[in-house]
């Protein structure tokens, strides 16, 4: 899901004639904005015109100098765990505006993703998390406001969404180029967010590494969480029946987007419903982000040829504290000698892992 931020800048209820903020970065007034070619800022369009009114002057990419001269002042807000512990423990705390640098573009933030990742490491039990206190988030959406010396400074005044790998609960946030993505008309902050995360793994889990194919059979654990939604979108898109795990209070909405079975969790053995669904043959794929037994079912009920694809360990992380004992718990229930090369050929089934943050 994605929780709105306060826009910065001149982003915010920028009145009829005031300056964008990426035109006071250049230091060009409204008047002053280039024009595109053919128009009234054309030398040679107007010299036909006979007009003797002087070219409007082109837009020029500030220089990193005025950039951290005008953000020595400026002070973005972050929200930081300071600790590992319930939603307590995070500080908003605020820090000088970043100056991009090399072929990164700055984003002034208006909507940041929330994932269960960001749960995980405010526990203290997510590995990838940097060392506490830190400021996590990996999914932003906003407008680019500046350029680093190697960027293309045409990104300036876009909307945008990007994944930022850490430090996106920030309000100003500067990223590799590579990991920005133009938001289409029409899409809000708040929807571009919720993207990258959840759509990006959703798409490895299914497509790239899962290879679901028309006429298949879906498993997804969580369908209501971001990537089962993003998840059950594409399967659907593909041609497959989708079968889902969710308490019964998501069934109307998930049955909505499309999953043809639902197994509510809490009083229903999935392992048993799925076989009784499909009539004992099993389904072709699985996505699993639940954990330690919870995989070791799920191998059990792909058909030959079946993959399962695992991207989480949610059943370590059970409260708003952390729990040692829910983590040994699923560590221990976690099928270390049932994924052999040998018990795999014999059974002509597969087995990967998805962890987004490792692809860049």
């Amino acid at each position: 899901m994605s929780t709105p931020l306060q826009p910065g800048g001149a982003y915010a209820n920028r009145q009829q004639g005031e300056p964008l903020a990426c035109d006071a970065a250049a230091g060009l007034t409204p008047e002053a904005r280039p024009a595109a070619p053919g128009m009234r800022g054309d030398p040679a369009r107007r010299a036909r015109a006979g007009s003797t009114r002087p070219p409007l002057p082109r837009r020029v990419r500030p220089s990193l100098d005025s950039v951290r001269a005008r953000d020595h002042s400026a002070r973005m807000k972050q929200v930081w765990i300071s600790k590992a512990g319930t939603p307590e423990v995070l500080q908003v705390r605020e820090a000088p505006d970043p100056v991009p640098s090399g072929a990164q573009l700055r984003i002034r933030v208006e909507a940041t993703g929330v994932n269960f990742a960001d749960i995980m490491g405010r526990l203290g039990i997510y590995p990838d998390l940097p060392a506490i206190p830190c400021v996590c988030g990996y999914e932003v959406a906003g407008r680019v406001d500046a350029a680093g010396p190697d960027a293309d400074p045409s990104w300036i005044g876009r909307d945008v969404f990007a994944m930022t790998r850490f430090g996106g609960y920030s309000d100003v946030v500067c990223v590799p180029a590579e990991q920005v993505f133009a938001r289409p008309a029409g899409m809000t902050a708040e929807q571009g967010a919720a993207i990258p995360v959840n759509y990006f793994t959703a798409w490895q889990l299914v497509v790239v590494m899962g290879g679901l194919r028309a006429g298949e059979t879906m498993l997804v654990h969580s369908a209501g969480g971001g990537v089962g939604i993003a998840a059950t979108q594409i399967a659907k898109h593909l041609g497959a029946t989708v079968l889902g795990t969710a308490s019964r209070g998501k069934h109307e909405f998930l049955r909505g987007i499309g999953v043809d079975h639902l197994i509510d969790y809490r009083t229903e053995d999935f392992e048993k419903r799925t076989m009784e669904i499909t009539g004992g043959r099993g389904v072709e794929l699985v996505l699993d982000a639940v954990g330690g037994d919870s995989f070791r079912k799920g191998f059990r009920v792909l058909a030959p040829t079946g993959r399962l694809g695992m991207f989480g360990m949610s059943s370590a992380a059970t409260g708003k504290e952390r729990s040692i004992v829910s983590l040994l718990r699923t560590v221990a229930a976690m099928p270390w000698l049932q994924f052999t090369p040998p018990s795999l050929i014999d059974a002509n089934k597969g087995v990967f892992g998805v962890n987004l943050g490792h692809l860049w």
